[in-house]
């Protein structure tokens, strides 16, 4: 039986919104619960959100779809950003922000937060930041790449497509960055803005390549950048 536009519709609207639901409930919600409760409410939500695009395609609209291989073109856009985007979030945060003291009051938030959910060590944090550099970097451009900016191309024009899909994949980032910098502060939303520059340049680079190898690479460089900046924020708390 053939699935209604509508029934599309209403799993893209799911998927924009669900991982904001994941990281109320584990970040905001349960923030200061013991760390296998946190860890486990963040894997089963999860397993939800990676699980749902693949039972979609693959189970509800039973589509095939191939694996693209990856092109010379693509990757060397997606690793040429990623490096560009990486060094200048290093430069500014090691050369500048940091000696300034700017990430004074938001290294308190990151130093708890690394003991919520129980890093406390040089191991721990390095399993954790390969993890969401090498896996969470992958499973991001699958869902809101080949999932939810793929999907959406059907509906509306591929301009649109791009910007609703960047501004999800924005939101639970808002969140993330408020617990650290604060709701009302600029420096969320300045970054937050940047987390969606980020999502519309890997979506234009997934519709130009037609692969994820190019938007995965650079995500992942990004990310390692990110938990380099976290790790000299706290580096006195790991045993």
């Amino acid at each position: 039986m053939a699935v209604s536009s509508r029934a599309n519709l209403i799993a893209i609207a799911f998927a924009v919104v669900f991982p904001s639901i994941v990281t109320l409930g584990y970040f905001v919600v349960l923030a200061g619960q013991p760390p296998a409760l946190q860890q486990g409410t963040y894997a089963i939500g999860k397993v939800i959100q990676f699980g749902f695009p693949a039972f979609w395609v693959f189970v509800v609209l039973r589509e095939k779809i191939g694996c693209p291989l990856p092109t010379r073109r693509g990757i060397g856009l997606g690793v040429g950003f990623g490096l560009i985007v990486a060094t200048a979030m290093l430069g500014l945060a090691l050369l500048w922000l940091k000696p300034i003291g700017f990430f004074d009051q938001p290294s308190v938030a990151i130093r708890a937060k690394i003991q919520d959910l129980g890093l406390n060590t040089v191991a721990k944090y390095a399993a954790v930041s390969l993890f969401y550099a090498l896996c969470h970097s992958l499973m991001e451009e699958y869902y809101w790449r080949w999932f939810v900016f793929r999907r959406l191309r059907d509906f509306v024009s591929l301009n649109s497509a791009i910007v609703i899909s960047s501004l999800g994949f924005m939101t639970h980032h808002v969140i993330l960055l408020a617990v650290y910098f604060g709701w009302t502060s600029l420096a969320t939303y300045v970054f937050s803005a940047g987390v969606a520059v980020g999502g519309a340049v890997w979506a234009w680079l997934y519709q130009r390549s037609n692969s994820l190898y190019g938007p995965w690479l650079s995500h992942m460089l990004v990310d390692a950048a990110i938990f380099t900046i976290g790790y000299t924020l706290a580096r006195d708390l790991f045993v």
